[in-house]
C-alpha cells in the first residue's frame, strides 16, 4: 500500500510538473515576449466553423418545425436585427414644417404622442444599456429561445461546450487570473520600493504589459490591432470609445498609459492601488464637482510634461454596448494637446464584453466572461486630431466621436450616458421645445392670430 502511494504521488509530482512547464512555455513566456503561438488564432477558427455549422442546424430546424416566432429570431431581417419599432431617419424638422403653412396645426401633437410610444415600447438610448442581441445562436446560455432543442447533434455540441467551457476553460482561467493578480501586486510592490527614475519607469511598463496580456489570455483573448504607426505618444491624450473595463486591459497589452477614471473599491480598487504604487494615474470620485477641476488641472500639468505617459480617457463616462458611441463629455477636450483617437469594436459571437454595471456585479461580470468562448475585438488607432481655430469643446468632442464610431461600424448618438443611471436633463426637454417653437416662428403662426 505504502508503494502504491509513492508511485501516485510520483505521477501526480510528474504531471504538475509537467503543466507547470507548458505553462511556462505556452503562456508565460510568451506574455513576457510578446510572442504569439497561434494558438489563439487556431481556437478562434475552429469556434468560426462551429458557429457556422450551428447556425444552418438552428435554420434547417426552425424550417422543420415551422415556427415563425424561431425564423424571426434569426432572420437577419428579423426584429432583433432591426428593432422592435421600423423608425422613420427623419427629424423634427423634417416631418413638421411641411405641415405649416402660416399657422400652428393641432395634428402635431400626433407626431408627439408617436414619437412618446415608440420611446416607451424600445427608445434608442436605454437599449444600449443592455446586452447586444445577436443575429444567430453563439452556442452560449444568453438566448431568447430554447434553441439546443432544434436537433440531436446541436443539443450534443452544447451539452460538450459547457462541460468544455466550465470543466475544462474556467478553472485554467481563473488559476491564470488568480497569478496575474499576485504577480501584479507583489511586481508593482517590489518595483514600487526603486527610486523614481528611468529604471523604475522601464519596470513599471513591463510589469504593467505582463500583467496585460497574462489577464487578455484568462478569458482567451484575441486581439487585432490596426495602423499601429498611430499609437499615442508621449504627452497625449487617448480617448477610446468604452464597453468593459477589458478596455484598459487591452490597451495595455500593446502600450502604457496613465489612467484617468473613478476611483472604485473592491476588486478594481485593489488593481488601482497596485497600480498607483508604480506609475502615476488620475482617479476621482464623481459625487464631488471640485474633483472635476483638480482632474482637469492634473491633465494639464501632465499632457505638459512629453516625457510622461499617454493619458487614457474614456469619455462617455460609462459602459455602452459597443453598438453606438453616445455622448463624448467636453472636459477632456478642455485642456489642449493632442488628441489620439482608439476604436475598439468587440465581436460578440464569442462572448459578451459589455458591463452592465447596474444589473452585473464584477465578480457577476467576470464569470461570465471566464464562461465565454473568447473575448475577440478589433483596435484602430487614428490619426491624431487637435482642436482647429475657434472650435469650442463640443463641436471637437463631437468630431472625434464621429470619427471613432465611424471606424468601429458603430452610431452615433448625441445623448449622455449617464441616463444610464439618472433621469433626461431638463435641459433636454426644453431643447426640444425650443426646436418646436421656432419651427411655429419661422412658418408664421405666432403672432398672426391663425390656431386651429
Amino acid at each position: 500500500m505504502e508503494e502504491n502511494r509513492e508511485g501516485y504521488g510520483l505521477t501526480d509530482g510528474k504531471i504538475l510538473f509537467i503543466c507547470l512547464i507548458l505553462f511556462v512555455l505556452l503562456v508565460l513566456l510568451p506574455s513576457v515576449f510578446r510572442v504569439s503561438l497561434g494558438i489563439s488564432h487556431c481556437y478562434v477558427k475552429i469556434l468560426i466553423k462551429m458557429l457556422e455549422w450551428a447556425t444552418l442546424q438552428t435554420e434547417e430546424g426552425v424550417k422543420k418545425q415551422k415556427a415563425l416566432a424561431l425564423e424571426n429570431l434569426i432572420s437577419t431581417d428579423s426584429f432583433l436585427h432591426a428593432g422592435i419599432i421600423q423608425r422613420e431617419e427623419t427629424s423634427m424638422e423634417e416631418e413638421i414644417a411641411g405641415r405649416h403653412q402660416g399657422c400652428f396645426n393641432l395634428a402635431d401633437v400626433m407626431y408627439f404622442s408617436k414619437r412618446g410610444c415608440e420611446a416607451v415600447a424600445e427608445d434608442e438610448v436605454t437599449r444600449r444599456f443592455s446586452s447586444e442581441e445577436l443575429v444567430s445562436w453563439n452556442l452560449l446560455s444568453r438566448t431568447n429561445a430554447n434553441l439546443h432543442h432544434v436537433s440531436w447533434q446541436l443539443s450534443l455540441v452544447w451539452v460538450a461546450g459547457i462541460l468544455i467551457r466550465y470543466c475544462l476553460l474556467m478553472p485554467f482561467r481563473i488559476c491564470l487570473a488568480v497569478f496575474s493578480i499576485l504577480l501584479l501586486v507583489l511586481a508593482t510592490t517590489v518595483v514600487g520600493q526603486f527610486p523614481n527614475g528611468r529604471v523604475k519607469c522601464w519596470l513599471s511598463n513591463q510589469v504593467q504589459m505582463i500583467c496585460a496580456r497574462l489577464g487578455v489570455r484568462c478569458v482567451s483573448g484575441l486581439i487585432r490591432f490596426h495602423n499601429r504607426e498611430n499609437r499615442p505618444q508621449e504627452g497625449g491624450i487617448c480617448v477610446a470609445n468604452h464597453t468593459s473595463p477589458l478596455d484598459v486591459l487591452i490597451l495595455a497589452t500593446d502600450g502604457c498609459y496613465s489612467l484617468v477614471g473613478q476611483a472604485h473599491g473592491g476588486f478594481l480598487g485593489l488593481i488601482q492601488k497596485s497600480c498607483m504604487q508604480t506609475s502615476r494615474h488620475v482617479l476621482f470620485d464623481r459625487s464631488e464637482m471640485k474633483d472635476r477641476h483638480l482632474v482637469r488641472k492634473k491633465i494639464r500639468e501632465h499632457i505638459a510634461d512629453k516625457a510622461k505617459l499617454p493619458i487614457l480617457i474614456f469619455p462617455e463616462g460609462t459602459c455602452i454596448n459597443n453598438t453606438s458611441v453616445m455622448m463624448f463629455k467636453k472636459g477632456s477636450f478642455e485642456v489642449g494637446g493632442t488628441i489620439h483617437p482608439v476604436a475598439i469594436k468587440y465581436d460578440p459571437r464569442f462572448g459578451d464584453a459589455f458591463w452592465n454595471s447596474t444589473k452585473y456585479s464584477m465578480m457577476t461580470y467576470i464569470f461570465n466572461l471566464m464562461t465565454s468562448w473568447a473575448i475577440v475585438c478589433n483596435v484602430w488607432y487614428l490619426p491624431p486630431m487637435v482642436k482647429e481655430e475657434e472650435e469650442d469643446a463640443v463641436h471637437f468632442a463631437n468630431r472625434v466621436k464621429a470619427v471613432i464610431a465611424a471606424r468601429g461600424g458603430m452610431s452615433v448618438l448625441p445623448w449622455d450616458g449617464g441616463l444610464k443611471r439618472k433621469k433626461v436633463k431638463e435641459s433636454f426637454k426644453e431643447e426640444q421645445q425650443k426646436k418646436y417653437c421656432q419651427i411655429v416662428i419661422e412658418n408664421g403662426s405666432v403672432g398672426n392670430g391663425n390656431v386651429y
